[in-house]
């Protein structure tokens, strides 16, 4: 008898994760641009597959708020991997905090934020090297909000998460703090799975500048979670 109830739960577990798969598969697809030359995409989607079942098992049968916590633990798990694996090495990082500690003083001197080709003018820097600097900084903005929004969906006693934490960490109620463009930003990036390229092209502007955006809207969004 406990074998049999064993095989149907492992069924029961395999029916699941063919389910949520292409969730697994978009998050992979999204995070794969940044860190294409870290980590190979295969070895992404099985470190995505093993955080999915770790939700199913940890979440109990699955709702509609299921795909919600899934999507937190399953970034979450391969962005923890990525970081053991330093995919932004050091001289990455300490530039980008150079150009975003530039773009304080130049803003502080003009009395305005600069734009992309002001910047690139003033702290002698090509286009390329701002926008490799912007998405330095986005992406580290972005694993912050991952953790932030994670830890706020751990299941406790209950077979889910709490529901008033779900419903003060929802994506829902921090975008109404945004304005129309940043909010499309996030929207793209989070409800959309689009990379921070892809999003340039649609709202037709350069990805240093969707990068700016994107952190301007995680900033306060951050604040009002953490609150």
């Amino acid at each position: 008898m406990y074998a049999d109830y064993a095989e149907t739960v492992l069924q029961d577990e395999g029916s699941q994760l063919d389910a949520y798969l292409p969730l697994v598969k978009r998050i992979v697809r999204q995070l794969s641009s940044q860190c294409a030359a870290v980590i190979e995409r295969e070895d992404m989607e099985q470190i995505g597959l093993m955080a999915l079942l770790e939700s199913l098992r940890r979440y109990g049968v699955p709702d509609e708020r299921f795909a919600g916590f899934a999507v937190l633990r399953v970034r979450g798990a391969i962005l923890d991997e990525l970081r053991r694996l330093d995919w932004r090495p050091r001289a990455v990082r300490q530039d980008a905090h150079k150009v975003r500690d530039g773009l304080r003083e130049l803003t502080r001197k003009l009395g305005h934020e600069p734009g992309e080709a002001e910047a690139c003018a003033l702290l002698g820097l090509s286009a390329q090297a701002y926008g490799h600097a912007m998405q330095a900084e986005s992406a580290e903005a972005m694993a912050s909000l991952d953790e932030l929004l994670a830890a706020g969906h751990e299941p406790g006693g209950m077979s889910r998460p709490d529901e008033a934490l779900l419903d003060r960490l929802s994506l829902a109620q921090a975008l109404r703090l945004l304005d129309e463009r940043e909010q499309r930003v996030i929207q793209l990036y989070y409800e959309f799975d689009l990379s921070l390229k892809e999003i340039a092209l649609v709202l037709d502007l350069t990805e240093a500048r969707v990068c700016q955006i994107n952190k301007a809207a995680l900033k306060k969004m951050k604040m009002r979670l953490a609150a």
